[in-house]
């Protein structure tokens, strides 16, 4: 992915950004202290579920993106 598109997440206290990589199937999240994380072996679905309208994007990284293979992004 050469340039990630940033979506901004204004109901969110855990993140302020998100983007997604369909083609290599990596999310990436932008925390509020600027750090940014990315993880990977996400496939539409997963994308789906983190975006998906009243969905906790917090909790939802801590129940099942932490546990997909994760790294600093940058």
């Amino acid at each position: 992915m050469s340039e990630i598109e940033w979506i901004e997440v204004g109901d969110s206290e855990r993140i302020v950004a998100m983007a997604y990589d369909e083609e290599s199937e990596v999310i990436y999240v932008r925390f509020p202290d600027g750090v940014e994380w990315l993880y990977e072996a996400c496939p539409p679905p997963v994308w789906d579920e983190f975006t998906a309208e009243g969905q906790s994007k917090g909790r939802y990284i801590f129940s099942e993106l932490n546990h997909k293979p994760n790294r600093r992004h940058g």
